[in-house]
């Protein structure tokens, strides 16, 4: 059986076995309760987040989650996947907001765990061990949250970078600074073999240059301080920089979500130290060989996506050779064709977790009903 709600990433995770039933969670789309004076709220599994947070919106407050696809990613999905975006840098994870959530096990029990206070120490925590199960445990049949106030004013600065390690000392000063960006994001475009561009109106190539997002939400006079404090820094002084708001500032923050997922290739998320970013990026140009890389995440915290477009046998060597780095972990293929998933297992090696996650399994699903070998579980 697999549970789905929209479907934004049922391709996600390993090939399925047989399929006998989806379940669909979509009529099951309301928002139960909103605490606003708490500042929590519950959802059923099947309330997308962006209809969430537009009734939210009418006593200024949010939900702080922007994963892929979030005009369609439905709450149970979310929470499912732990799926998250730039937003992760000040708010976390879903695993990191969520405080409560009502189950179905497979023998049709309803099992309710946390509550819809933030203190509350009611029962075992289900709700941080069914994020990012991908459906292998349980159906997630409610979540409740915690909210925050949405910000009165809101300003992006875009730093370009001329080379790997210009980013590396940008991202240092910034993450030693005192500033508190809302988002943090680093984009690396393509890069094969040399950095090299697409030609220029004169016809010579130029450098492709890496860039980082930061966003600060406050008050405006909050926004434009900080937005001067990062100007300030030393290693910014040869960079190039433009501040963005309103529906600038929206169309590329919509523009950076979305580049990544559109162009061809597999996706791999990843982690690395924010310390030895331009290291990383480095590596990321020796691996990649005919293939072309592209990566986006978040800067200060070291997590994000890689797309490699190559042939399957490209990828899948890119995928091995992440796997065997010494400067990226939680290395997991999360779109990828047929052919890559049966050269490259999506999870990698999961070491001495695997008989901690297996007496799970057998804990909540003994008869492995759920998920058809999608999910880590």
């Amino acid at each position: 059986m697999l549970i789905r709600g929209a479907g934004t990433k049922m391709d996600w995770g390993r090939t399925p076995a047989a399929i006998d039933v989806i379940l669909s969670t979509r009529r099951m789309n309301r928002l139960l309760a909103h605490q606003h004076g708490d500042l929590t709220a519950t959802a059923e599994a099947g309330a997308t987040l962006a209809g969430m947070n537009r009734t939210l919106a009418e006593h200024r407050q949010w939900l702080p989650l922007d994963p892929p696809f979030a005009d369609r990613a439905t709450i149970g999905g979310i929470l499912a996947t732990n799926d998250s975006g730039p937003l992760r840098h000040r708010f976390g994870t879903p695993r990191d907001l969520v405080i409560g959530v009502e189950l179905v096990t497979t023998d049709g029990a309803l099992a309710k765990a946390g509550g819809r206070v933030v203190k509350n120490v009611a029962g075992y925590d289900l709700s941080k061990l069914v994020a990012g199960s991908f459906g292998s445990l349980a159906a997630i049949v409610s979540a409740t949250f915690k909210l925050a106030p949405l910000p009165a004013a809101s300003k992006t600065l875009v730093i370009e970078a001329s080379d790997f390690d210009a980013l590396g000392r940008i991202v240092g000063a910034m993450m030693a600074s005192q500033l508190e960006p809302l988002a943090f994001e680093i984009h690396v475009p393509d890069v094969v073999g040399a950095e090299l561009g697409p030609p220029s109106r004169a016809g010579q190539r130029r450098p492709l240059r890496s860039s980082l997002q930061l966003r600060f939400a406050s008050v405006a006079a909050a926004c434009d301080a900080q937005i001067a404090q990062a100007c300030a820094l030393a290693p910014l002084t040869d960079c190039a920089t433009e501040t963005l708001q309103g529906d600038e500032e929206r169309e590329a923050w919509e523009t950076h979500a979305r580049r990544i997922w559109d162009a061809p290739g597999a996706l791999v998320r990843a982690s690395w130290l924010p310390a030895t970013v331009s290291a990383a990026m480095s590596e990321l140009r020796r691996m990649a060989g005919s293939a072309c890389i592209q990566l986006a995440g978040r800067a200060a915290i070291g997590a994000g996506l890689i797309r490699i477009d190559a042939d399957v046998r490209a990828q899948a060597a890119v995928v091995e050779q992440l796997r065997q780095s010494a400067l990226f972990g939680n290395v997991v293929v999360v779109r990828g064709s047929p052919d890559l998933k049966a050269l490259v297992d999506v999870w990698g090696p999961q070491g001495d977790r695997d008989q901690v996650f297996a007496s799970v399994k057998r804990a909540l699903d003994p008869d492995g009903v759920l998920n058809a070998g999608r999910g880590p579980l």
